[in-house]
């Protein structure tokens, strides 16, 4: 059984381990925006995580977008995602 686009993201985000959040998903139009954390006690830096994120989102065909520690929001980093 092949694994839907929403899975696989999960199963990248876990993969580098981490916390998520959908902030928007266009799931017609396969793009997705991701608001990252790190976990408590990480402390790998922030564009370590990135890196390790692009890698693997690369690999499965996204086009990646980010912004590390965007001032308007919570999160260590925000990812646009497109497939």
């Amino acid at each position: 059984m092949e694994m839907t686009e929403r899975q696989l993201i999960q199963e990248i985000l876990n993969t580098v381990d981490v916390i998520y959040d959908f902030e928007n998903v266009d799931e017609d139009t396969k793009e997705y925006t991701l608001l990252i954390k790190r976990q408590t006690g990480d402390v790998r830096a922030l564009n370590v995580i990135n890196d390790e994120m692009k890698h693997y989102f690369n690999e499965a065909n996204f086009d990646y977008q980010e912004e590390v520690e965007p001032a308007e929001i919570d999160c260590d980093i925000r990812v646009q995602i497109k497939r």
